[in-house]
């Protein structure tokens, strides 16, 4: 499932090449029809991100809701001027792709939509198709507050308010590994970046939020936020420092030198050399050094 960094990105490209564009809103699957036709001839004022929710506006005051849940993607494609600040040629597994005309064809408009395709927008310029998603839906200001208020803080967003994660973690006895995983708790963290900053942080997974400190709950907070700043400049999941992968970049870090426990079980610790385990809690596997996390 693409974690909280991917949406953002995709969030970003939404914004750049379509806002201010009165667009065709479709759904050529016919499971979105009713929501498409709502937006269709309108104007797209701007899109965000809210932990794994895409939240698409409209200047007719509703917005297009998207989570693209384990297997969605979204496509884009168009001439010279359709490009955004986001670098959309990543893999497909972190939900975006871009498509681009051949050397020297001109734009002849967007290609025949996949009979998969639960929503397309079309601009002037432009396309952005959209396969696979857990929720597409066309939602009101008050639907989309609904929505927002059951999420946690997103600590990509700058009004994130991080004592509501620190609130959830104080009067929990989860394991701090299952905390970080609930969205109602903190938006945007999933599997990798979970493991990774647990890793970083030293702190057992294991252990239950309501026994650690105010300043470990504190570190844990800015730690996700730096991996996920890093996630969306870069398009990777990169949570080595560079001290711990001399001479490779962290534009060439992916794969091998990416992480450093997430799917590494049954190799030692780079730092300690502690055999990583591997572990299935509350349905998910969770990766960690018992050397360094103690």
């Amino acid at each position: 499932m693409p974690e909280g960094h991917s949406i953002h990105r995709i969030a970003r490209q939404i914004s750049d090449v379509f806002t201010g564009e009165r667009v065709q809103v479709s759904s050529p699957q016919g499971r979105y029809a009713e929501g498409a036709a709502l937006l269709d001839g309108h104007t797209i004022t701007g899109a965000y991100a809210h932990g794994k929710h895409l939240f698409v506006t409209f200047e007719n005051g509703l917005t297009l809701n998207v989570h693209l849940g384990i297997y969605g993607n979204w496509s884009f494609g168009g001439d010279e001027t359709f490009t955004g600040a986001s670098s959309i040629g990543a893999p497909r597994k972190i939900g975006e792709k871009e498509y681009a005309a051949g050397e020297g064809e001109p734009y002849a408009g967007p290609p025949e939509p996949k009979s998969t395709v639960r929503c397309r927008i079309v601009s002037e310029h432009g396309w952005a198709d959209l396969v696979g998603p857990t929720i597409c839906r066309t939602l009101t200001p008050e639907e989309v507050r609904t929505v927002r208020s059951k999420l946690g803080p997103d600590p990509l967003n700058p009004d994130a308010d991080p004592e509501q994660f620190y609130r959830a973690a104080r009067k929990s006895s989860r394991p701090i590994g299952v905390i970080l995983m609930d969205q109602a708790a903190i938006s945007g963290v999933g599997n990798i970046f979970r493991a990774e900053s647990l890793y970083r942080q030293e702190i057992d997974p294991l252990r239950p939020g309501k026994s650690l400190s105010d300043e470990e709950l504190k570190r844990l907070w800015e730690d996700n936020k730096h991996l996920l700043v890093i996630g969306v400049r870069v398009g990777r999941i990169i949570t080595t420092e560079p001290e711990d992968r001399p001479g490779v970049p962290e534009t060439e870090a992916w794969p091998d030198h990416a992480n450093y426990v997430y799917m590494h079980h049954g190799e030692p610790c780079r730092r300690c050399g502690t055999t990583i385990r591997m572990e299935e809690i509350a349905g998910r596997k969770l990766y960690w050094c018992p050397g360094c996390q103690k």
